[in-house]
């Protein structure tokens, strides 16, 4: 865990100062994963999975007050690609939730595109900013793995993506690059690296995620070990992105963290996974995270400093049980403490 710590944090450092992130992966070794990527590649684009429903629009209408406005940025898993019906996205799932939890309606804005890398972010903040949103949802990193972008370059991006909206006054939830090595259509050692590659970059988005005052979830290991489990319900047709049930466990472990960014639930936390609920460095946080379903990792303060002398204080954090094996149907599914 310490070895992936280290490698979290040159990442993140790469990002801050321009450089390209850590790679090590030799001449031979890349040569055949590029060639089982084209392989794998061609296994998932022979199932045409259409485009992904569009799930905008009001959620909680019939109840009192002016709607919470919540934008979704990132990629084909933030768009819900591989479901049928707008219900079954992750971001029509999250409104709804959000609204049972705020006993008030809120307007879905979904601006996340498939094929979307961490470089698109800043013209998804720019319109995501038109409506004015009140907390933000990001997921993004799966094409930057599989397009061999440089990780330090990629949560470069997020990084600026997360300070322009923290700068409105905006809560932002990140959740963080998928577990790669689940994917079924990978072969070794393809698998092995995508798994390596993909848990670096969430170690690293929640570093970044945190110093700009912003909340992440580890979503790689919760849905990593329920896919490899059950891939059948897990995956859609296209055995790459998530079914209907997959999504509904990637929500489970987003929205609570949602609900206490926005004040709607105190933090009453369960215990973490290894270390309890404690404060560590934020680097030993965001590998840990990386390893554990659900976590969340927020910013803390130590004797009123934000920082210590290994940098940037922050919570490791488990706020709820999830157990994606039931997620049951409809927002009742994922809204803890809804009525």
């Amino acid at each position: 865990m310490r070895l992936r710590a280290f490698t979290a944090r040159r990442i993140a450092t790469a990002a801050a100062y321009g450089g390209g992130g850590v790679t090590a992966v030799g001449g031979l070794t890349f040569g055949l994963i590029v060639a089982e990527a084209l392989m794998a590649r061609k296994l998932i684009m022979a199932t045409p999975a259409g485009g992904p429903p569009p799930a905008d629009g009001l959620y909680g209408g019939g109840l009192p007050g002016e709607p919470l406005s919540f934008a979704v940025l990132g990629d084909s898993t933030a768009a819900g690609l591989g479901v049928h019906t707008p219900e079954e996205t992750p971001a029509a799932l999250l409104a709804a939730g959000l609204s049972s939890i705020a006993g008030r309606p809120v307007r879905l804005t979904n601006v996340a595109r498939s094929g979307a890398r961490s470089a698109v972010l800043a013209g998804q903040v720019t319109r995501a900013l038109a409506v004015r949103p009140e907390i933000v949802v990001i997921m993004v990193g799966a094409n930057d793995v599989t397009g061999r972008v440089p990780p330090g370059e990629s949560v470069r991006h997020l990084a600026a993506a997360t300070e322009r909206l923290r700068a409105t006054g905006c809560e932002v939830v990140v959740g963080t690059c998928p577990d790669l090595g689940s994917v079924r259509q990978l072969m070794q050692p393809l698998r092995w690296f995508a798994r390596r590659l993909s848990r670096q970059l969430a170690a690293a988005q929640t570093i970044v995620t945190v110093e700009q005052g912003a909340r992440s979830v580890s979503l790689g290991d919760l849905l990593g070990r329920e896919f490899a489990a059950d891939p059948r319900e897990m995956f859609s047709a296209d055995r790459y992105h998530p079914s209907a049930r997959g999504y509904a466990a990637a929500a489970a472990a987003v929205l609570p963290s949602m609900a206490a960014a926005l004040g709607l639930e105190p933090d009453d936390v369960l215990p973490g996974p290894r270390h309890g609920q404690g404060v560590l460095p934020v680097y030993l946080a965001a590998a840990e995270a990386a390893e554990e379903p659900g976590t969340e990792v927020a910013g803390a303060r130590v004797a009123g400093r934000e920082r210590g002398p290994r940098g940037r204080w922050a919570t490791l954090l488990r706020r709820r049980e999830v157990d994606p094996a039931a997620p049951g149907e409809g927002s009742e599914a994922i809204a803890p403490g809804a009525a």
